[in-house]
């Protein structure tokens, strides 16, 4: 609500820029908008130009602004219970927005892989290599700021709704800006380590399941909170549903006094060979320590899978949850 406050004091003055510019941004936003690239290319085909970026302060007023917006129009109107559904679209949307500039680099970067590995002396060779790069470097630059972005929404979006925003499907990942001007096959190594770092989770994974239908909350954090007083570091992976346990766990990894990395560990595909896979592929990743609740066969099978990997896992009974109206009456 800060932001928002300081976005609508501002709001009358003539002379936004100057005014936004003497205010500190988050480091996020500095790093996303604060230092832009030497020379840009705003759309395929365009001359690389020097082109400005939005102030930091600016983007970040105006972002959260959007979603705080949402829920001071709709709080105490009949609206009042699809204020979180609209804003889950608007911060949808720079996660769309996002997912396509990530494309669109990713095909960028084979071409300038390609031309690394068949180089030609010539001046158009290299005038091309130059341009693709710098396209290339544009996107991601683009690509950046709109994450930046888009995991800011979804923070106010928690913040005003009570629930970690998450996408339909996939986890979110964000990555820090890169030099402006390197060589190409330096490029392409960079921009790979960058992709893989911060795709792949970091420090010991707790793996986290359960059903789409669970209402005991606080037992849940209780038991999350004493694994991390222990593993300050970890990962937590969920198994990825927006409703019920996996949830509840996304709720407490984003609380703001946790800062514990999530990752969605979501079923792509059809079929019971794809969901079997899945909880194979989660033994894999060695975790620590697992926290599971009662469900399908699918969580049993999850449940001896990790056990035959030797993970201590903490198992909760559907049975032994806190009744439902008491859930309640503590949350009001």
């Amino acid at each position: 609500m800060a932001t928002t406050r300081a976005l609508r004091s501002v709001s009358s003055f003539p002379d936004l820029k100057e005014l936004y510019a003497e205010m500190t941004a988050t480091p996020e936003f500095q790093a996303a908008f604060g230092d832009p690239l030497g020379l840009s290319v705003i759309e395929p085909g365009d001359q690389p130009g020097e082109h400005e970026m939005p102030e930091p302060f600016a983007a970040q007023a105006e972002c959260g602004g959007i979603i705080a917006t949402i829920f001071d129009l709709f709080t105490g109107t009949r609206l009042e219970p699809l204020a979180a559904e609209i804003a889950w679209g608007f911060v949808n949307s720079f996660h769309f927005v996002a997912g396509k500039l990530e494309r669109r680099e990713d095909a960028l970067a084979l071409e300038v892989g390609d031309m690394a590995r068949h180089p030609d002396m010539s001046e158009v060779y290299n005038n091309e290599m130059e341009e693709k790069q710098i396209l290339c470097q544009s996107v991601a630059e683009q690509r950046e700021a709109i994450e930046c972005m888009r995991d800011y929404a979804a923070e106010m979006y928690r913040v005003q709704s009570g629930w970690p925003w998450s996408a339909a499907r996939g986890s979110r990942a964000s990555s820090a800006s890169t030099a402006s001007q390197i060589a190409a096959l330096d490029f392409l190594r960079a921009r790979e380590l960058a992709t893989r770092e911060k795709h792949m989770p970091r420090g010991p994974i707790v793996v986290f399941s359960g059903p789409a239908q669970w209402h005991d909350w606080e037992t849940l954090w209780a038991k999350l909170d004493e694994i991390k007083a222990r593993i300050p570091h970890m990962t937590l992976v969920t198994t990825g549903q927006r409703k019920g346990a996996d949830a509840i766990a996304a709720a407490w990894a984003a609380r703001s006094d946790n800062s514990v990395p999530l990752v969605a560990y979501g079923l792509y595909g059809n079929g019971r060979k794809t969901a079997f896979t899945r909880n194979r592929k989660l033994a894999e990743l060695k975790p620590v320590e697992a926290l599971l609740c009662e469900g399908s066969g699918l969580q049993a099978n999850l449940y001896q899978t990790l056990r035959q990997a030797n993970v201590p896992i903490h198992a909760f009974r559907k049975a032994d949850q806190v009744a439902d109206s008491a859930v309640r009456r503590m949350r009001a």
